[in-house]
């Protein structure tokens, strides 16, 4: 059997009752209020805390639009070579940058080592170019992608697409392409951002737009002008996203299809496509056709590849997959999609088509991901767990326990600060030096995590090693004889069970939610509460939804009135858990589908992945505990509409 890394006991923390760790907490409580007077009177008391830096951070954090250059400059310094130093001056650059003081600006970016922040690189890049440290072309073109990648308005892409457009080096087609995405995603404020930059008028008319396309379509019988056709094409992208079948309507009308370019035809036609293949309606690759692929968004395409895969249409998936911008090919699921298309098509050439089918799987497999692992089965391998790396030095070890950072994380966890810990943490793994700390160190890193129970940090911190793999971080078994015992009471896996609460907390017992869910399992308070009922817990209450067997108990449980729902579907159970029961019962309906298949046309990202994520766990998880190949496609299956013979719906199942 592979050994996996056990629990090891909590290692004290002398750091927990470290003086002036209570008035750290005071300033906690005081930079939540905005309190400037109590932080500048207590930071004195953290002089020589560990945590002095993150201190610092808050005290000028919350007076950084009144403070001095002199007095931000000297927190720095009080901060230097520390995440919470690189956090204030990315806080800092952004200040400046919205307010024009670029000389400043010009003088602080190149000591700003994270670079992670795209408002501050769009003002850097704007800058690099007006200086001739960068041509401006090349300056557009990285402007360009990162402003259609900001979700919402922001000042930093905008401001800098704003001079770009100004000199001619970014087209004003980028903007309008910014404003249809913000549209499509429901943002009107940066549609309107986006449009007021190169006309100012018609941007006052995206309000109206947003509100009631369908009342400014009435209002317009023709659309001959270049800038009124593409208000008409943004109203029909809002209108799509909002009456799907009213843009369908509109779409057919014949002066729309006079009037409106072939471009501008084939957006629209490849959001209302993807609409319908997101309701998994069987027309959705009618409304794709009526569109040319090369003029849709990379979004679209990839719900035409999807519509096309649940149809069974591998020539539309092929040319979907074709038509996708370089960078999104190269995506692990279109690799995968396309080796699998090219092995089904009867025009291809058997012998190319194969070799060419063999070498993306090849390029692709891994048992360290979904698509990895069916990549593996397509290529007659089955997925076991790789041999553990070379054991750590005394020296390498010893390395990362003295690391700065590090020591600041696991002080900033012993005190409950979950996420100043865990963002101090991630810099020193990963932003710290350029490109990251290497193999070696990353595993010495990790090992410090498991070893103090820092489960989350130890399992993402080793999952960014590149060339080793060491499946007792990456895949701990915390809480190992209760988990074990509880599944195998009920019926489950118990690696499915670790698939699950990897995925849901990473270990982390005190885990909770923005909406709610609680623990290890993630058990959301009604949920609980209704399992609780269902397993003659009559002493139930709340609160122990956060204890670990509690947690355990109810969520395991639950998990099986999924899976016994589902038909034992490990696929469908998962996305229950995750989306709630009733999603899946609808997205059942329709053909019979490989389950991969069937996932990937799931409507919801968040849930497609982590239903892969947590089958893909499940393989390893299984491989490790057995020490035996694992399949990944026996526990996928086929999925498609409940079976006559199957057992009456489980209507109450939260």
């Amino acid at each position: 059997m592979a050994a996996l890394l056990l629990p090891l006991a909590p290692a004290s923390h002398a750091l927990a009752q470290a003086p002036g760790d209570a008035a750290l907490l005071q300033m906690r409580d005081a930079f939540r209020r905005g309190d400037t007077g109590t932080l500048s009177a207590t930071l004195p008391r953290l002089r020589g805390h560990l945590l002095e830096p993150l201190a610092v951070y808050w005290e000028m954090r919350a007076r950084l639009d009144k403070a001095s250059p002199e007095d931000i400059r000297a927190a720095l310094a009080r901060q230097a070579g520390s995440y919470w130093e690189d956090r204030l001056r990315n806080d800092w650059l952004l200040q400046l940058g919205k307010s024009r003081d670029w000389a400043r600006f010009a003088a602080e970016a190149p000591q700003f080592r994270m670079n992670d922040d795209r408002q501050v690189r769009c003002y850097t890049l704007m800058l690099d170019a007006a200086a001739q440290r960068l041509p401006a072309e090349t300056a557009a073109r990285e402007v360009g992608k990162l402003w259609l990648a900001q979700p919402d308005a922001d000042d930093g892409c905008a401001t800098a697409a704003e001079a770009l457009l100004r000199s001619g080096h970014l087209g004003q087609d980028t903007a309008w392409q910014r404003a249809r995405l913000a549209l499509e995603a429901g943002k009107p404020r940066a549609a309107v951002q986006a449009i007021a930059l190169i006309d100012p008028d018609r941007a006052q008319q995206l309000d109206a737009i947003a509100q009631n396309p369908a009342r400014y379509l009435d209002d317009k019988f023709t659309a001959l002008r270049p800038r009124t056709k593409e208000l008409v094409t943004l109203a029909l992208v809002r209108l799509a996203s909002t009456d799907l079948d009213a843009a369908i309507a509109e779409m057919n009308h014949t002066r729309w299809r006079a009037q409106l370019t072939q471009e501008e035809r084939s957006w629209v036609w490849g959001v209302i496509g993807k609409r319908a293949a997101q309701r998994l309606q069987d027309n959705a690759l009618d409304h794709f056709a009526k569109g040319q692929a090369a003029y849709m968004a990379p979004d679209h395409l990839a719900w035409r590849a999807r519509a096309g895969l649940r149809a069974g249409q591998w020539s539309v998936v092929r040319e979907a997959i074709a038509a996708m911008p370089a960078e999104q090919q190269q995506e692990p699921a279109w690799v995968y999609w396309r080796a699998r298309s090219l092995q089904t098509l009867p025009e291809l050439d058997p012998i190319a088509a194969k070799a060419q089918a063999l070498a993306l799987y090849e390029s692709l497999a891994s048992p360290r991901s979904f698509y990895g692992q069916l990549a593996l089965e397509a290529l007659g391998r089955r997925v076991t767990a790789p041999a553990p790396p070379p054991p750590l030095t005394a020296t390498e070890a010893a390395t990362a326990a003295r690391d700065p950072s590090l020591q600041r994380a696991q002080a900033a966890l012993a005190l409950g600060l979950r996420s100043e810990g865990v963002r101090e943490w991630n810099y020193a793994v990963a932003l710290h030096t350029p490109g990251g700390l290497e193999d070696r160190e990353l595993l010495a890193a990790a090992a410090l995590a498991c070893s103090q129970e820092i489960w989350d940090r130890c399992i993402n911190t080793s999952e960014r090693t590149r060339d080793v793999f060491d499946v007792s971080q990456r895949f701990p078994t915390p809480h190992r004889d209760l988990v074990v015992r509880r599944a195998r009471e009920i019926g489950l896996d118990p690696a499915y069970v670790y698939g699950l609460i990897r995925q849901e907390s990473r270990f982390v017992t005190e885990a909770r939610s923005g909406v709610g869910a609680s623990g290890l399992m993630q058990v959301m308070p009604a949920t609980a509460r209704w399992t609780a009922r269902k397993i003659g817990l009559t002493d139930f209450q709340p609160g122990q939804i956060s204890e670990r067997d509690t947690n355990i108990l109810i969520g395991t449980a639950y998990l099986k009135f999924a899976l016994d729902d589902f038909e034992g579907s490990l696929p469908m159970a998962a996305a229950a858990y995750n989306a709630g029961p009733n999603r899946p019962r609808a997205w059942r309906n329709g053909p019979t589908l490989p389950a991969e298949i069937w996932v990937e046309n799931i409507p919801f990202a968040e849930t497609r992945d982590y239903v892969q994520k947590v089958l893909s766990n499940t393989t390893l998880y299984a491989a490790a505990l057995s020490g035996q190949p694992q399949s990944l496609q026996a526990r996928l299956g086929t999925v498609g509409p409940r079976q006559a013979t199957a057992a009456a719906i489980n209507g109450d199942l939260p």
